[in-house]
């Protein structure tokens, strides 16, 4: 008999929560403990009152351990709202990341001239490095880290996904 092991697929999650101390842990516990991996994590209040956040899981499972994810999730008291945005369909996914670049002369030019063309911000420039600023997807965040690495890359801090989805619906 051969089995053949099931396809795992990228999904994001947006889990609507109390805001109470505990909960992220309950949830990443709730990850942990059954072996599933968390790509990218990102939280933030989305309440004026603070009480409610919003917590956006990447993470890769095949449809079935999908479908237990988000039951055991939904099964938690904090848990208002389970939303798997990658299978109700369009949806818009950014990140934010700093990119610090050492660079002096021509390697200077050229971060310079790379920022510009992924639309880069200088958020902090010395005499012999700057720090960039770039959002969008994972591919072009990806790209332009693999890049100033030609050029002198120093360092790199990314918040991870959010995501929401597109059109009159929330999540």
């Amino acid at each position: 008999m051969h089995i053949t092991p099931e396809h795992a697929e990228r999904h994001t999650l947006a889990v609507i929560v109390d805001n109470e101390p505990g909960i992220l842990a309950r949830i990443a516990g709730l990850f942990t403990a059954r072996g599933y991996n968390i790509q990218s994590l990102t939280v933030s209040e989305i309440t004026a009152d603070k009480t409610v956040s919003r917590i956006t899981i990447v993470t890769s499972a095949s449809p079935p351990v999908m479908e237990q994810i988000i039951a055991q999730l939904d099964r938690l008291v904090p848990v208002h709202k389970v939303t798997d945005l990658t299978v109700q369909g369009a949806h818009v996914e950014r990140e934010l990341a700093l990119v610090k670049v050492a660079g002096t002369g021509d390697h200077r030019i050229e971060a310079l001239r790379l920022a510009d063309v992924y639309r880069a911000r200088v958020v902090d420039a010395t005499t012999t490095s700057f720090v960039f600023e770039v959002t969008g997807g994972i591919e072009k965040i990806d790209t332009f880290v693999s890049l100033m690495a030609e050029v002198g890359l120093i360092e790199v801090a990314r918040t991870g996904i959010v995501a929401i989805a597109r059109g009159r619906e929330a999540a």
